[in-house]
């Protein structure tokens, strides 16, 4: 069995065939070659022949192609996709908010509205409050001036009762005085004169006596 052995030597290759001997230059059928008949020589490459390379500034035709192509299709996107979308998320937000400070501006009124209603209806209330107590105390001061009127008569009532018992008592107890004194004084007299005055004179004289006395 032949094996090949491949040497290179500076830019030059050389190939040799080995037996599996170890005999140099002969085939397994027995036939020799030259071993230098198989040498390669590389082929000297021309710079010329690959062209100018691609410009790393300039873009190619294909890059514009396709960038313009993308560009059209992002835009067409964002004309009649995206940008309405956008466009329709942005009016429906404007519209919540706006509907939201509407709603708090009403809000606001009605709580004004019914601030001032009920204060309306507290100053009402203490009007008919007001009203009530001062008719409360017109009715206590009638119903006490009544009652003083009342208690008055019954005092005046009790009094001239009370002075005309007193006046029929004194008139009662004087008609005594003037009986005693009158017994008294006729005694008197009778001792004194040895006669009995006239009772009527005598009695007549003791109830001047004692008017007198009195004023």
């Amino acid at each position: 069995m032949l094996t090949a052995v491949v040497i290179q030597s500076g830019d030059s290759l050389r190939v040799k065939l080995v037996s599996g001997e170890g005999e140099e230059g002969h085939s397994e059928d027995g036939h020799s070659f030259d071993p230098a008949e198989c040498a390669f020589e590389p082929e000297e490459a021309n710079p010329n022949e690959c062209g100018p390379g691609p410009s790393p500034i300039i873009p190619e035709m294909k890059e514009l192609v396709w960038g313009a192509g993308a560009f059209i299709v992002f835009a067409l996107l964002m004309r009649f996709f995206l940008f309405p979308r956008l466009k329709k998320g942005m009016d429906a937000r404007y519209n919540s908010i706006r509907e939201g400070h509407e709603n708090a501006d009403a809000a606001r009124s009605s709580a004004r509205s019914e601030v001032a209603q009920y204060e309306a209806a507290v100053a009402s209330a203490k009007a008919e409050a007001a009203k009530v107590v001062d008719a409360a105390r017109a009715t206590l001061e009638s119903e006490r001036q009544t009652k003083i009127a009342e208690a008055n008569a019954r005092i005046n009532a009790k009094r001239e009762a009370a002075l005309r018992d007193a006046e029929a008592a004194k008139a009662a107890v004087r008609g005594q005085i003037e009986s005693a004194v009158s017994d008294v004084v006729t005694s008197a007299v009778e001792a004194a004169t040895g006669k009995r005055p006239d009772s009527a004179a005598v009695s007549r004289a003791v109830s001047d006596a004692m008017s007198a006395g009195v004023r």
